[in-house]
């Protein structure tokens, strides 16, 4: 199966990734993947009692946005964020992000 669609890094606007940000649910999976690791999306499920709808519109504005990569295996879905076509497309902003959201420095 292939990925599911998301922007190239060229495509990668300003304004969808803010957008983006601006909700506090977005913003701590962006905290948790902040690890540089892929996470399997059922992992997440639950997360803050969201109800697997909810988490699955939240993953969905993220990755159309291009601040996460999605890769299917199987039945499994695996998200990442896109740290080196966010710093090469928008330098610092997810460090700052990050930084904002723990108030611990992040490497960009």
């Amino acid at each position: 199966m292939t990925s599911p669609p998301q922007p190239d890094v060229e495509e990668l606007s300003l304004t969808a990734v803010l957008h983006a940000l601006s909700d506090p649910t977005r913003l701590e999976l962006v905290r948790l993947m902040s690890d540089g690791a892929e996470h399997a999306c059922s992992g997440l499920y639950g997360l803050g009692g969201l109800s697997v709808p909810t988490l699955s519109h939240h993953l969905r504005v993220l990755r159309e946005a291009g601040i996460t990569n999605t890769r299917i295996e199987g039945k499994q879905r695996f998200i990442a964020l896109r740290d080196a076509d966010l710093q090469m497309r928008f330098p610092g902003l997810i460090a700052a992000v990050v930084e904002g959201i723990t108030g611990v420095a992040r490497a960009p």
